[in-house]
């Protein structure tokens, strides 16, 4: 695990709950409500006195909402760059980020989705200029998105900034409608189940570049990786995967590993915010069990990769 830059005072239950147990019942729940989101959270929380169990409502225009940075990781490159609803931390010399990051709500899956954009185009934001579409024109890979253009449905500014190209990264087709896939629609499911996630996505720059295209010279990673927290329980709970840029035929829950197999291959210490103790726990384990998988879906994902493969 990698080494913590700043640690928080931890009475019990949990180290990002140091302050929870000042009162009981739901006052507690409010003050680990504003605990959760002190200096950079959801501007707009609402705590329902009837119910026991906490509810934070988005506005979903990008003038009211403020990215919340309490689970940001660790930057390589020095270069992070806040869009409406994400964050990214670009990497110059691969072209695309080293991780995305943002917050996915059961408040913002349940609104009406806008339509898709599709304005692809380059990020004004990075410093030296990203990747641009002659790039992956011809290359045979797809303009991979690591903030899901699905998981910002819920606004046209949300969803139109997931097409800059500082949020692609060269995917092999079959991998992005594949198994790719299949974890972001998952990921869907644990936000609505879990009703906040924060999610973190991002290229293997660190070992095995399969190619480069473009005259900019985007790198093309041999896997991408996913680090998923739940941060509304008492205890945290977490899962990561880590999976190759290839068409994928086993089950999804095979690529599961712990957050700490990740930041071992990343170099990115993911959470370094949370209690030592809590983030030893969350980083060192992790439950399959806890994270419902379609079957139905994946079933019908493994017999298309099969096929694919056998051709």
């Amino acid at each position: 695990m990698a080494k913590l830059r700043r640690n928080h005072d931890k009475t019990s239950g949990g180290g990002l709950l140091s302050k929870s147990v000042v009162f009981a019942g739901i006052i507690g729940l409010l003050a680990y409500l504003f605990t959760m989101f002190n200096g950079g959270g959801i501007n707009e929380s609402i705590v329902d006195e009837k119910d026991e169990v906490q509810k934070i409502e988005l506005k979903f225009e990008g003038s009211d909402y403020i990215l919340p940075t309490d689970f940001f990781p660790t930057s390589n490159t020095g270069q992070i760059i806040k869009h409406s609803y994400y964050a990214i931390s670009y990497n110059e010399e691969h072209e695309q980020p080293e991780w995305v990051a943002y917050e996915l709500t059961k408040e913002s899956i349940r609104v009406k989705n806008v339509g898709r954009t599709n304005d692809f185009r380059p990020d004004p934001k990075v410093s030296k200029a990203s990747a641009v579409k002659n790039d992956y024109r011809g290359s045979g890979y797809d303009r991979g998105h690591l903030v899901p253009a699905g998981d910002m449905a819920f606004d046209e500014k949300a969803m139109s900034e997931t097409f800059y190209y500082s949020n692609m990264s060269p995917q092999i087709r079959n991998f992005n409608s594949g198994i790719w896939r299949q974890l972001e629609e998952s990921v869907r499911d644990w936000a609505w189940d879990n009703k906040h996630l924060y999610v973190i996505s991002g290229p293997v720059l660190t070992r095995g570049i399969l190619d480069k295209i473009g005259s900019n010279n985007v790198s093309v990673p041999e896997a991408y990786y996913k680090v998923i927290l739940d941060y509304t329980q008492p205890s945290l709970k977490g899962i990561a995967f880590l999976m190759p840029n290839e068409i994928g035929t086993l089950p999804m829950m095979d690529y599961a590993l712990s957050i700490d197999e990740i930041e071992e291959i990343t170099g990115i210490d993911f959470f370094p915010q949370i209690d030592v103790e809590e983030q030893a726990r969350l980083e060192s384990k992790y439950d399959v069990r806890s994270w419902r998988v379609d079957g139905n879906k994946e079933r019908a994902r493994i017999e298309k990769a099969l096929q694919l493969k056998n051709k």
